[in-house]
């Protein structure tokens, strides 16, 4: 099967068979085509997640979710015609179909270098880890290993595998140990600077501590969390809706043990039995915009969802990115014990 053919998909597929299909071609893209392979539409990650965000279930057919008006160009014609459409369009992928409408190839802009990637990590590392002590007592929490490696050595993996290498680590508790153990970071192949918090600053209020401020879009992460996201989509996703902000999020759903009651007035209107809700919660990863350190105090504690919150106050564009890939936020014992159970699939 060429490569290209990886990414078809029919149209009663659903939006979870869809995002497998995504994931496993590694292209970021999925054509949308019936029986015939006529061209329907086009899917790409984030159509996906904004699917998700307008509260899209996983069984829909995709075609609740394509792009039904996808640009694609007939075949036959010269070869640079079409790589300067996909310039000109700034895509990633080119459908081409014939004078049926019926596809017979897909061309791809040429890759790019991932190590160029010059966007720069910023990773919150000062916490004490109280709720995970004793195993805190003498390590920091980033440095607590989840099989043969710490926590903030697989996060470095995990950005370095789509090329971003270039690391601000802000630092309180225990500092000694991360920077005996990264340094400058030339032993990891990548390049590590430090920043040092002498009081609790907070996710965003550390960010006023930095020397050299990042000049383009930039991640702010937390240090205790594992996750599969691609990073690269995240940025693309930052950089195409021209946020200020964009904020990861992951759905958490509970179920309430008892009853709810609705009511109008003394009159009963319903009964709900144990109903389960479901929202956005905040998963501990940003990319923000250099422009937002005109929003940070200088050397005060300040949090990033009181960032956001500000930046909408003054109509900034914020964005929230879903998150539906795997995400452990390992703040407690039973968290720490099922990142190691779970290491081999993650």
């Amino acid at each position: 099967m060429k490569q290209w053919q990886k990414t078809l998909v029919n149209q009663n597929h659903t939006l979870l068979d869809t995002m497998k299909i995504i994931d496993d071609s590694s292209l970021q893209f999925a054509v949308v085509v019936d029986e015939e392979q006529h061209l329907l539409g086009t899917v790409t990650d984030g159509d996906i997640r904004r699917g998700i965000l307008r509260g899209e279930g996983l069984d829909v057919t995709i075609t609740s979710i394509m792009n039904s008006n996808p640009i694609s160009a007939r075949s036959g014609q010269n070869y640079h015609k079409y790589k300067q459409l996909m310039k000109s369009k700034m895509l990633k992928q080119l459908p081409i179909v014939d004078d049926n409408n019926k596809i017979i190839n897909i061309l791809f802009a040429d890759n790019i270098e991932t190590s160029l990637n010059k966007n720069t990590v910023v990773l919150m590392l000062g916490g004490l880890g109280t709720r995970l002590r004793p195993l805190t007592n003498d390590t920091p929490k980033p440095m607590l290993r989840v099989g043969n490696k710490p926590i903030l050595e697989t996060i470095i993996e995990g950005f370095k595998q789509y090329g971003y290498t270039n690391f601000i680590f802000s630092v309180n508790y225990k500092k000694e140990i991360i920077q005996d153990y990264f340094q400058n970071g030339e032993a990891f192949d990548v390049t590590i600077e430090y920043i040092e918090e002498d009081k609790k600053m907070g996710t965003a209020g550390a960010l006023s501590l930095l020397k050299n401020r990042p000049t383009k879009p930039f991640f702010v992460m937390n240090g205790d969390l594992l996750t599969q996201i691609n990073f690269d989509q995240l940025m693309q996703f930052h950089n195409e809706h021209n946020s200020i902000g964009t904020m990861c999020v992951r759905e958490y759903e509970f179920q309430i043990p008892y009853g709810v009651i609705e009511t109008s007035g003394a009159d009963l209107k319903m009964i709900k039995e144990k109903p389960i809700h479901r929202s956005f919660i905040n998963a501990g990863i940003y990319v923000l915009d250099p422009e937002v350190f005109d929003y940070i105090p200088e050397n005060q504690f300040y949090d990033m969802p009181a960032l956001f919150e500000q930046l909408i106050e003054q109509g900034k564009k914020t964005l929230a990115f879903p998150i539906h890939e795997y995400w452990l936020d390992i703040g407690q014992m039973d968290d720490y014990n099922r990142a190691n159970d779970e290491l081999k699939e993650f």
